[in-house]
């Protein structure tokens, strides 16, 4: 499992995938991503720490990732985290969170005490699919109230269920009311969510052009990010 890398293109930053408790959410029909945490939080941190300390500050940006949300994450690693912040003169941190934890965010903010730039995986503005098939557990009454506590949104896209007209819309939502926000392709793996390669082609051919858009990430697989198995 690679957990340190750089991000060399759009925003440059430095990226960690840790380990934290299991998720507290859990129920996301199309995630077995969440299987890479354990309750054994002696040895989180240890992982943690040997990952941190490949963070250099080179680009003052960092964001921290795990198989669930920053909250899941030990106090310990989470001081560590801060440290380094300092340290290294970071001044910009990426961390992601689920709505459940939305109250929390402002705490973790200010915890970290440098501009945050905080993900949600929300995955589709589309409520049907979202919540029926994807179970994500968003209960937001518009827009703006997630606007409120989040700064991206990451999509999900290329599951059977999904159409073209969904996708269209998510991405002129996402580019209308966020500064930036993330695009996954969705890729098989152990659950029974399938993927709908015809769709993932169309979008591959249409939205190539995503490449060139500064505040959005595609990961056109899943290792992207060049963190991750």
């Amino acid at each position: 499992m690679i957990r340190y890398s750089r991000i060399t293109n759009k925003i440059k930053r430095e990226i960690v995938l840790l380990k934290g408790k299991p998720c507290k959410w859990g129920k996301c029909s199309f995630c077995d991503y969440i299987e890479d945490n354990s309750t054994d939080e002696d040895l989180n941190d240890k992982i943690n720490f040997d990952i941190l300390s490949n963070i250099t500050g080179e680009y003052g940006v960092l964001e921290v990732i795990n198989s669930g949300n920053v909250f899941e994450l030990s106090q310990k690693t989470l001081n560590y985290i801060k440290e380094i912040i300092v340290d290294k003169k970071i001044d910009t941190l990426f961390f992601e969170a689920h709505w459940i934890y939305r109250k929390r965010v402002k705490y973790m903010r200010d915890f970290f005490g440098v501009k945050c730039i905080v993900k949600t995986g929300l995955e589709s503005f589309n409520q049907d699919f979202r919540e029926r098939i994807l179970l994500k557990g968003f209960d937001y009454k518009n827009i703006d109230e997630i606007k409120e506590y989040f700064d991206s949104v990451c999509l999900m896209v290329g599951i059977q269920g999904q159409s073209k007209e969904m996708i269209i819309n998510d991405i002129e939502l996402a580019r209308n009311n966020f500064n930036h926000f993330t695009i996954n392709i969705f890729v098989e793996n152990s659950t029974n969510i399938k993927p709908d390669n015809k769709l993932i082609s169309w979008f591959q051919s249409e939205y190539k052009w995503l490449d060139s858009e500064q505040k959005c990430d595609v990961l056109w697989v899943n290792t992207d990010f060049g963190v991750g198995d």
